[in-house]
């Protein structure tokens, strides 16, 4: 039978990291969490580097500038890391546990709060596009601090992500 017509049994019910970790990919957080590296077959995730975030190494030029009336509403860099558009520019996040550079400090509630209200930490500035924050607030209260859980156990790594550069508005 299809695993989706199971029946789940406390034996078989996945822990909330394995949950997670299943969310994660599921949802694709890796398509813009994790430097991709161009190699013979075009863009993969660099694996050595999940969810770090957009690398501290690669300093990102001023963008293009987009035809007014193109249907281009945004760019991105070649790692699917740095996203610039009428918002400013925006850099994906450092999803490790790391204490000083990533998620390390950030509690299960600060998590929650910010995928649920589409705010840094919760409390602070927007999450800026292209994160789909919208459609992760869907997700339960379960699956949220699953991937919370998934996210704890992601080995650290050590990047400093750029602050966003936010657009003025006219």
């Amino acid at each position: 039978a299809p695993l989706a017509n199971r029946a789940v049994t406390p034996a078989q019910k996945p822990t909330p990291v394995d949950r997670g970790r299943y969310l994660v990919e599921i949802s694709g957080c890796d398509d813009c969490h994790t430097p991709m590296a161009v190699g013979p077959s075009g863009p993969a995730p660099d694996m050595a580097r999940r969810l770090s975030g957009h690398p501290e190494s690669l300093k990102m030029p001023l963008p293009p500038d987009l035809p007014v009336g193109s249907p281009w509403g945004y760019v991105g860099a070649t790692t699917n890391t740095a996203f610039a558009g009428p918002w400013g520019m925006s850099y994906a996040a450092n999803l490790t546990a790391d204490q000083n550079t990533g998620l390390g400090i950030w509690t299960e509630e600060m998590f929650v709060g910010a995928m649920r209200t589409g705010k840094h930490m919760a409390t602070s500035r927007p999450i800026l596009p292209p994160m789909p924050w919208r459609s992760y607030a869907k997700m339960t209260d379960d699956d949220l601090k699953a991937v919370y859980a998934f996210l704890r156990s992601v080995q650290p790594v050590v990047n400093h992500v750029p602050d966003p550069e936010i657009a003025s508005q006219p």
